[in-house]
């Protein structure tokens, strides 16, 4: 009789009481995960499918706003290593692909800007998973809510899961859950299922579906009476789940040390990250006040669009990003950001954008300390500026002298007036730049309001003179030695309305 060899130990895949149990749990047709860091977030969105992997024609799709975000060192490739070989799963890693035993299939995609929706046109997704659904833009969730069908046997649905932040859309999709005041979950609406319909940007929701449809009956009346179904099937179902990384034993069991990262941070942070906060607090000591940085992106009405510039703040291989916008008047409406450039890059990228938006030379302001200051030989007529100069006369509104203002140097005199300018509500990020990504995680948006909490004030020396926070401080907040290469833009397009009294002529 031949020996056995060593058995196999069997590999247990079940949810952790708390968050984990509950998402997976839930009826809704969208379960949102909002909780704070370590929970379990991504597991469960790989988890969800399987309960439908028997069916031969099922299929899910879990999205990331990158390719790189899917296959980064402990991201969504990796993890789903850990949990579908033990169900007998196949993995296709070019196509980022899990075949199961049935000939079901999970995939992971991405989706980094809103043109490569229409690559989405026409496919058919039972299973909808969004990892950090705050990286993408509305629009993209609402397009492929629209890819969510399927003939496979089961009613679609949909699991997205982020970390709070307070400057997305999922926000204002999920306010009914969050305390307004304290921006913590209200417990007692942790998992309710609410039900809505989405009548263009505004949603109708109600406590039961006949609720809903009596709401929306104005929208849905046509649409039922066309198709003859039911007004149910128009009505979605949402629910809204929070956790703590408490739920999340294991996590602590394998990484206690995990704890002390995140208390670590900041106080801002650690409430979002720790305590799942989705508000933030303004500090006294911001150049940027949050609600009024939030309107660059947010506020409907128009700002001044007279006149064009390039506003550039270099860098080269080695050092922080080269970040090159366009400007209307006060709107950005185009940036590049560029990693790890040599210098015949920066002349290219800024050159290309002047062509294309026929931009003369002496509309361009770059960034001139340090690695920018060779631009100035190649670009004759550019603005430099010198962050460390002396600040600019301006005209004083009640004398109508030319004055020169209480600021240590020139870049905090531009960023002094750069905040004033964002509260008064003149200046705006276009949707396009904003949904951009900054890098492989952080949108563009989300790396502004990361930078808007670097650029503090410091307290006068014995001058009397305002002054900012030094940059190396800055790099500290932003982390890794990261500059604010996009708020450093805000501040340099002050400059560029600065310089009619440098220059001969006015712009």
């Amino acid at each position: 009789m031949a020996e056995k060899g060593p058995v196999k130990p069997i590999k247990v895949i079940k949810p952790q009481k708390g968050y984990q149990e509950n998402a997976l749990s839930s009826p809704a047709d969208i379960v949102i995960g909002g909780a704070a860091a370590g929970v379990g977030k991504t597991w469960t969105l790989l988890v969800h499918p399987l309960r439908d992997i028997d069916l031969p024609r099922f299929g899910g799709t879990i999205f990331r706003r990158t390719t790189p975000q899917i296959r980064r060192q402990g991201g969504l490739w990796d993890a789903s290593t850990e949990i579908y070989p033990a169900v007998g799963a196949r993995p296709r890693e070019t196509t980022l692909q899990w075949i199961f035993n049935s000939g079901a299939k999970v995939e992971f995609s991405h989706i980094e800007h809103e043109k490569n929706l229409i690559d989405w046109q026409g496919s058919e997704i039972a299973y909808i998973g969004f990892d950090e659904l705050t990286h993408f833009s509305k629009k993209m969730f609402w397009y492929l809510i629209s890819r969510n069908r399927t003939t496979c046997g089961v009613r679609p649905y949909v699991m997205g899961t982020c970390n709070p932040d307070p400057d997305s859309w999922v926000k204002e999709f999920i306010q009914w859950w969050i305390d307004p005041d304290t921006g913590y979950p209200i417990p007692e609406r942790n998992g309710v299922v609410r039900y809505m319909v989405r009548d263009g940007e505004r949603y109708i929701w109600g406590d039961t579906q006949a609720e809903v449809i009596e709401a929306a009956w104005h929208v849905l009346e046509e649409q039922v009476t066309k198709s003859g179904r039911r007004p149910e099937d128009f009505v979605k179902s949402v629910t809204f789940i929070s956790g703590s990384i408490y739920d999340n034993q294991e996590l602590l069991d394998n990484d206690p040390g995990y704890l002390a990262n995140l208390m670590a941070q900041d106080e801002q942070t650690r409430m979002q990250l720790l305590g799942g906060n989705w508000n933030t607090r303004p500090n006294e000591d911001d150049i940027y006040e949050y609600k009024a940085f939030a309107g660059m992106f947010d506020d409907l009405f128009e700002v001044d669009k007279e006149g064009h510039c390039i506003i550039a703040d270099i860098a080269l291989e080695g050092s922080n990003k080269l970040t090159v916008s366009y400007w209307m008047g006060w709107e950005m409406v185009d940036l590049v950001i560029v990693d790890k450039n040599k210098g015949d890059k920066v002349i290219e990228v800024i050159a290309d954008m002047a062509k294309r938006y026929k931009v003369s030379n002496t509309d361009i302001v770059f960034d001139a300390d340090g690695v920018g200051g060779f631009v100035d030989g190649f670009i004759p007529g550019a603005i430099p500026f010198h962050g460390g100069a002396s600040v600019v006369e301006v005209e004083d509104l009640v004398s109508s002298k030319f004055i020169k203002e209480n600021y240590f140097n020139l870049r905090t005199q531009c960023y002094y007036r750069s905040g004033n300018r964002v509260t008064r509500g003149e200046v705006r990020i276009c949707e396009r730049v904003a949904d951009m990504m900054y890098d492989d995680n952080t949108t563009v948006r989300q790396r502004f309001f990361n930078e808007r909490k670097a650029i503090k004030k410091s307290p006068t020396n014995t001058d009397g003179k305002k002054r900012i926070i030094k940059k190396s401080e800055m790099k500290v907040i932003l982390g890794n030695s990261e500059s604010p290469d996009l708020t450093d833009l805000l501040m340099m397009r002050e400059y560029k309305d600065l310089t009619p009294t440098l220059q001969t002529g006015v712009w």
